[in-house]
């Protein structure tokens, strides 16, 4: 049986433009292409269509995607090879989950005592499920970021990384006061935040306003991204994706 183009978007959630690009980048070439022009898939198709879209929820990229699939062999083990990687990604997002309520929990306790967060019981547990190398990972789709972020962390003491990742916690939890408050994504209090991380990128290395952009939008598009901000607040990667296009149209023409 086979299916055209347009009934393989509406199953699968993805859109024929989509559908498309991975046929022109040689990802998902279609079973074959009728007098009409139109693209047909059949079973094979939707379950290497399949292989892709779990690989992007990974947070994989799409030269990352194409690598792996043209080295598997057996597609029964391919799949017990995402299925575990399924698993180890959730089991990663509920400790991230936990991580960030604990600390979000222990900072309203703090504002409540009227300090500041001083009253942390196990610092360590800030940085379950945000390791250097688990943050590192998701910078794949950014490999020239990535590869500043592996030299600085490198040269850093342990402190220090500990100190940076409460620093993109407190980050997060900010623009997360800022959406509960109803403040527009292009408010001045938003894009003082927003500056604040711009700034820290530069520190690596020049970033341009459409690469910025482009980081915007995989706040949305990485799940792993996505995960982290979703586990603070509901519609909060959207938030930061739209923040950092206001800083970049606005304070980076």
């Amino acid at each position: 049986m086979a299916w055209p183009i347009a009934e393989v978007a509406r199953m699968s959630g993805v859109t024929a433009r989509t559908l498309r690009h991975y046929d022109e980048v040689g990802l998902l070439p279609p079973a074959w292409i009728g007098t009409n022009g139109h693209r047909y898939y059949e079973e094979r198709q939707l379950l290497r269509l399949q292989q892709i879209l779990v690989l992007r929820e990974l947070g994989v990229g799409l030269s990352e995607v194409g690598r792996i699939l043209a080295e598997q062999v057996d597609e029964l083990e391919a799949l017990r090879g995402h299925r575990r990687r399924l698993l180890a990604e959730r089991d990663r997002l509920d400790a991230l989950a936990g991580t960030v309520s604990r600390t979000i929990t222990e900072l309203e306790q703090s504002r409540k005592d009227g300090g500041p967060m001083t009253g942390i019981s196990r610092p360590e547990n800030l940085f379950e499920g945000v390791r250097p190398a688990q943050y590192r990972e998701s910078l794949r789709d950014f490999p020239e970021l990535a590869g500043k972020v592996e030299q600085r962390v490198a040269g850093m003491s342990q402190d220090e990384i500990e100190a940076g990742h409460r620093e993109r916690t407190a980050q997060m939890i900010r623009l997360a006061e800022l959406l509960a408050a109803g403040t527009p994504a292009g408010d001045d209090a938003v894009l003082a935040e927003i500056d604040g991380q711009y700034r820290a990128l530069t520190e690596l290395r020049p970033v341009s306003a459409e690469e910025y952009r482009a980081i915007g939008r995989s706040c949305v598009e990485n799940a792993q991204w996505r995960a982290a901000y979703e586990a603070i607040a509901p519609g909060l990667a959207a938030y930061q994706r739209d923040a950092i296009e206001a800083y970049a149209s606005t304070w980076l023409r």
